[in-house]
């Protein structure tokens, strides 16, 4: 990362609309992720996904609310396939007007929740089933003809 706003370690007096960060290379964007968590270390301040556009990670955040330091931890693929994570923090000095938001769901969760992938029971049980009636199957093969 070769530069971000709000700067590293800055103090600013009014939260950002967003989150830049600018990279030395372009970035995929197909494997990024940005969030912004507040003074009590679990609240989550951005508002949307982040975005791609060459070397530059953007997300949009909500209005802060406590005063204090917040964390933006950060993780990408560059172009040719080499992954970076960091995180930096910026200190909000006066309180804003934005209200803690809960923190959201898990990647696992939420993939799950919206492409359809089965939990992993589904398959265990499938897996099952599919043993005890390829026994069964067998043990008839084996005796022969009645």
């Amino acid at each position: 990362m070769e530069s971000s706003v709000p700067a590293k370690d800055s103090a600013v007096a009014a939260g950002p609309a967003a989150i830049v960060l600018t990279f030395n290379e372009p970035l995929d964007s197909g494997f990024t992720e940005l969030a912004v968590r507040g003074p009590d270390g679990t609240t989550h301040w951005e508002s949307a996904a982040p975005t791609v556009s060459g070397a530059t990670l953007s997300a949009p955040v909500k209005p802060l609310g406590p005063a204090g330091k917040y964390t933006v931890d950060y993780r990408v693929v560059s172009a040719d396939g080499h992954p970076v994570s960091g995180s930096y923090s910026f200190t909000l000095t006066k309180a804003g007007p934005g209200i803690a938001a809960a923190a959201p769901p898990s990647p696992a969760v939420a993939k799950s929740e919206t492409n359809g992938d089965l939990p992993v029971w589904v398959w265990i049980a499938a897996a099952a089933v599919l043993l005890i009636a390829g026994g069964i199957v067998a043990a008839r093969i084996s005796r022969g003809p009645a």
